[in-house]
């Protein structure tokens, strides 16, 4: 199945938005949040995501990653309202 043709679009813009891999994780992470505020997304994706993001922060050892998966999660359940 492939996206509609606004969808694809869309993720063309917000990869646009996202630094290049040399750039930290943290740093990638906190430009799609910006750039992806608005967009509808499945609140299956999110709990996905929650439960991942839970993982990395319990064993990063890098602080600043930690504190961007923390503050991440936070926004996550925030938009699922729980």
């Amino acid at each position: 199945m492939t996206a509609p043709a606004r969808d694809r679009g869309l993720g063309r813009g917000v990869a646009q938005l996202i630094p290049p891999s040399p750039s930290a994780p943290a740093e990638q992470a906190a430009a799609a949040l910006a750039a992806l505020s608005a967009v509808p997304v499945h609140v299956g994706d999110l709990q996905a995501a929650v439960v991942l993001l839970r993982a990395t922060a319990c064993q990063a050892e890098d602080e600043q990653l930690r504190a961007a998966a923390d503050a991440t999660v936070a926004r996550l359940r925030e938009a699922m309202g729980t």
